[in-house]
């Protein structure tokens, strides 16, 4: 757990950047149609994300990341594309790869992410 915020945290943060990156703003049916959660579930979750100031939202329902939220979704987003990228390289298929990155991402502490992502571009040069 990062700055008291749980995995499930963390995964909601990043499909919110995401989300906003692709379609420009977000609301909590977007959330449940792109992770396949109940809208309860969503609802339950943004509430605590809105208590942790990770997001706001504003009277239509659009969520907005704040400045806290953005960086741990741009973190932990960061890693899921390294990790999935890496094992894909390696001939995971991508499905299994992003599926075994989403677990990688939120388990690593900071240093052995920034040695692997040194090693990895490395590598790749």
């Amino acid at each position: 757990m990062k700055e008291g915020i749980l995995e499930s945290g963390e995964d909601y943060l990043e499909t919110i950047l995401v989300l906003h990156n692709r379609n420009g703003e977000v609301r909590s049916i977007d959330i449940a149609a792109e992770l396949d959660y109940s809208k309860p579930s969503v609802s339950v979750a943004m509430k605590n994300l809105r208590e942790r100031e990770c997001i706001t939202v504003d009277k239509n329902g659009f969520i907005t990341l704040t400045e806290k939220g953005r960086e741990i979704a741009e973190r932990v987003y960061e890693r899921h594309v390294l990790f999935t990228n890496w094992l894909t390289s390696m001939g995971v298929p991508e499905d299994i790869a992003a599926e075994d990155a989403c677990r990688i991402e939120h388990c690593l502490s900071t240093e052995s992410f920034e040695a692997i992502k040194k090693h990895v571009q490395q590598y790749n040069k």
